[in-house]
């Protein structure tokens, strides 16, 4: 992927020397045992900190796992942290990331302004380890990138880039800074799906629901869309400027949504696959709703909550 001449946001706060010292409480625990990972540890990281995904509290069957209950997702009132740096990084990895997220909100404004609505983009904290989630609670890096609604902010622990290249083999070289575009590129889809008012209608229902397979079920819809939403992201950006995408990193976008479909962390952390517990989707649905999006570039693409065909 060619970023250099991406647009920078300041959109950005960037806590990564906070050292992930935040002291309050919230969130979601992920207890960490001497000499290893217990299973259920394993399965929390396997089928929801390494997923992509939005506000932990809205993935299911994570919640499930840890508080044993079929609680409607909850959020706090923000607990600040101390100041951050705030505007485009220097460093290689900070620079891309605003490029990134500059261009996104560029071509989504393009496309809410042809729509007769006006686009105000998302905020990205840059942390490390752990951080104040605001009203969704305390970021850690053990749950993956995810979009908290209510404050509209993406969180982003810079490793987990890392991780989805040398863990789950992803990508690999060059082609994985397009796989942290896909990502950053999902994220805003749940940014979007909160302005079209989605989310909180998707939120009421999955309260609504008779049972947890019913909620199960809604999520995944939520999560192909992003997907879905991010490959229109990258239709619109191929066409704005030609020559962005270079050879294999489409493939890459692929692999990386094969290597975090339900099914492939479920097998991977449990030995067996459990449809009904997904949350994301499967390899295979996210990456036929990913080149939907990319292929047809239209939002209305991606309804899909409109098919029987996932």
């Amino acid at each position: 992927m060619r970023y250099d001449d991406f647009r920078r946001s300041d959109n950005i706060d960037d806590r990564r020397d906070e050292g992930g010292g935040y002291g309050g409480g919230g969130g979601f625990g992920f207890p960490m045992r001497g000499g290893g990972l217990g299973i259920g540890t394993i399965i929390i990281l396997g089928i929801v900190g390494y997923a992509l995904g939005i506000d932990p509290r809205l993935l299911i069957g994570g919640a499930e796992v840890l508080t044993g209950g079929n609680h409607a997702p909850t959020y706090q009132t923000d607990r600040r942290s101390g100041p951050a740096k705030t505007g485009a990084p220097t460093d290689e990895m900070g620079s891309m990331i605003a490029g990134i997220l500059g261009e996104i909100d560029d071509r989504w404004s393009e496309i809410f302004q042809a729509g007769g609505q006006k686009y105000v983009g998302p905020r990205i904290v840059l942390f490390k380890n752990a951080t104040n989630g605001g009203r969704c609670g305390m970021a850690q890096s053990a749950m993956g990138p995810f979009y908290c609604p209510p404050d509209r902010q993406i969180f982003l622990d810079t490793s987990f880039f890392r991780q989805v290249e040398t863990r789950f083999h992803g990508c690999s070289g060059n082609a994985c800074k397009f796989t942290t575009a896909y990502i950053i590129a999902h994220e805003a889809g749940h940014h979007i799906q909160n302005l079209l008012g989605i989310l909180p209608r998707v939120t009421q229902l999955q309260q609504q629901a008779g049972s947890r397979a019913e909620s199960n079920a809604l999520q995944v819809r939520v999560e192909l869309q992003a997907d879905c939403l991010s490959g229109v992201w990258v239709n619109r950006e191929e066409k704005k400027r030609p020559g962005f995408l270079e050879a294999g990193d489409i493939d890459a976008a692929l692999r990386t949504a094969t290597a975090i479909g339900d099914d492939t962390l479920q097998r991977q952390a449990t030995g067996r696959v459990v449809p009904d517990s997904f949350t994301h989707g499967s390899a295979a649905q996210r990456k036929r709703w990913f080149m939907t999006g990319y292929q047809q570039g239209t939002v209305q693409a991606c309804n899909t909550f409109g098919t029987n065909n996932l």
